[in-house]
């Protein structure tokens, strides 16, 4: 099967852009500028890009369901666009990896983060591919929400473009290459 579903986790709305929890969608962004495609806002559940790659059909989708309930929307968009489980990934920020650095993997545990948390609920399963992309844990006791959907430092937006491009070239990747593979190539201790 030659279709694929990426999905990047973020919230709606211009107070949460240039956040560390919009991520997923500042990645997704990035993937439309390189593929000179562009996001319709009048799709179900979210934005929705789509792309041909190598023979391959890639649906970009942003949900606009807000990161907590995400879930819903990565259902709708697999069996709309006839993508099977093991085409799907979901890009996320993860608080407990470095700035920069990405990890992917084909199963897990939802590791504290409630928009994985309600996608495993609605899909009842654990096994699918996730890009996490490192944002740290740089924040006091009790400052969790805030880090999350506070705004990038100015030493952190100087290196973000380049850790984006990372990321994108992981997306291209998966669909190409296979999740193993890019495994081995971009899961870095380091970014």
């Amino acid at each position: 099967m030659n279709s694929f579903l990426i999905v990047g986790l973020g919230n709606i709305g211009d107070e949460y852009e240039g956040t560390r929890h919009n991520i997923g969608f500042d990645i997704l962004d990035a993937c439309a500028s390189k593929w000179k495609t562009t996001f319709d806002n009048r799709k179900r559940y979210g934005s929705v890009a789509e792309h041909s790659l190598k023979g391959r059909t890639i649906t970009l989708v942003k949900p606009s369901t807000y990161v907590n309930l995400s879930g819903k929307a990565v259902r709708y968009w697999l069996n709309e666009a006839k993508v099977p489980i093991e085409n799907l990934l979901v890009v996320l920020d993860d608080l407990a990896i470095p700035f920069g650095a990405l990890r992917m993997k084909t199963s897990g545990s939802d590791g504290g983060h409630n928009g994985l948390k309600d996608i495993q609920q609605i899909l009842m399963t654990t096994t699918y591919s996730r890009l996490r992309f490192g944002i740290e844990n740089n924040f006091p006791k009790g400052g969790q929400v805030n880090y999350v959907l506070g705004k990038w430092s100015e030493e952190e937006q100087k290196k973000l473009p380049e850790y984006i491009s990372k990321a994108v070239e992981a997306v291209e990747s998966f669909c190409l290459i296979g999740v193993t593979r890019t495994m081995n190539i971009y899961n870095t201790k380091k970014a």
